[in-house]
């Protein structure tokens, strides 16, 4: 039994799902590059307000790619669950971010439950093949309504 196929029978789309974020989280600068089977990719692009001292990107916005990323593949699994939150997120820092690249995330979900879902985030700059940083995340998926169980 498919744990995902519990949650929603219409999977997200990469349009619907960019089209969610705009919506309900406006403030984001991440875009969303692609959704697949438990996976997905988004963009950050970089400029000064970004950048902290030193030159490089700064650790809250390399979070934030991590966690939108992990909600993006989350929601192309599950369908558009807008409660779904983020209940962990660790992550470490590889090596600085180039200043002058966007911010990519690639998320791989490593499990799929009924009510929680783990995934974990590879961060780059844009164009280059080594990781900056690496996250490894939860969510807590709310229950299914019962009208929706059948």
């Amino acid at each position: 039994m498919n744990p995902a196929a519990d949650h929603s029978p219409t999977l997200a789309t990469k349009s619907d799902i960019a089209s969610f974020l705009l919506r309900e989280f406006p403030q984001t600068k991440c875009t969303v590059v692609d959704v697949g089977h438990r996976s997905a990719t988004v963009r950050h692009a970089i400029g000064s307000a970004e950048l902290r001292p030193g030159g490089t990107v700064s650790g809250p916005v390399l979070v934030a790619v991590a966690d939108v990323a992990l909600y993006v593949a989350i929601l192309g699994e599950i369908g558009l669950v807008p409660l779904a939150v983020t209940t962990s997120l660790s992550i470490n820092f590889l090596r600085k971010p180039a200043a002058d690249a966007a911010i990519v995330g690639t998320c791989r979900l490593m499990k799929v439950g009924k009510s929680l879902i783990v995934g974990e985030v590879d961060l780059y700059s844009e164009g280059l093949e080594e990781p900056v940083a690496h996250a490894v995340g939860t969510y807590s998926v709310p229950p299914r309504p019962a009208s929706d169980a059948a």
